[in-house]
């Protein structure tokens, strides 16, 4: 952010005009990320300080734009759609496990409890309070943060290629769990919820 680079008044800056998240420019381009490195250490050698200098590419934030995935289709009619769509999501989340050994799932439940969270948050979407659910804030911010983990970590199984935050938009715009996720935060919100408790769902 250029603004704040000029604010920081530091000795030495290399601007870099890249989505958040990818500060070395490319992802998986090995080549460009040691360009981009070896820019910022060339202003290492000048004196004139202080510099902040523009790399010469910008990137476009690709992030208003959904990533590609294919969703499964409706298996159990009798759930709720955000319900069904969890389980249809859980081979995918179980590749990515397999791939790299590690998930953020497991704050307030592990894979197999989030069609749980997800019925949840549909009677918080109900207008059904977090006392009468029996959690707490830490607890509805702990099962957002666990729903979200894990349709972040299946999608990454099912998207081709994402830009920077395109997972996210994906979850908000196209899925039905991030509609309830949004559903509930309404209704929080309509309640008069505190503004610290809602506005992280």
């Amino acid at each position: 952010m250029r603004q704040q680079a000029e604010n920081s008044k530091a000795p030495r800056l290399l601007h870099c005009q890249f989505p958040l998240g990818r500060p070395l420019g490319r992802p998986n381009d090995p080549d460009y990320q040691r360009d981009v490195l070896m820019q910022a250490l060339s202003l290492t050698q000048r004196t004139d300080v202080p510099i902040l200098e523009d790399h010469p590419d910008v990137i476009d934030d690709q992030s208003g734009e959904a990533a590609s995935c294919p969703m499964p289709a409706r298996v159990h009619l009798d759930r709720a759609p955000a319900v069904d769509e969890a389980f249809g999501l859980r081979n995918a989340y179980d590749r990515n496990l397999a791939a790299t050994g590690r998930t953020l799932v497991g704050r307030m439940a592990d894979a197999d409890g989030i069609p749980e969270l997800l019925e949840t948050y549909l009677r918080i979407a109900d207008g059904v309070t977090l006392d009468d659910i029996g959690w707490t804030p830490k607890d509805l911010h702990g099962a957002g943060q666990d729903i979200r983990a894990y349709y972040e970590e299946a999608a990454i199984q099912l998207a081709d290629t994402t830009g920077a935050r395109q997972i996210e938009t994906w979850l908000y715009q196209v899925t039905e769990a991030g509609a309830v996720l949004k559903s509930a935060q309404q209704a929080l919100k309509a309640a008069d919820v505190d503004r610290n408790t809602w506005s992280y769902v």
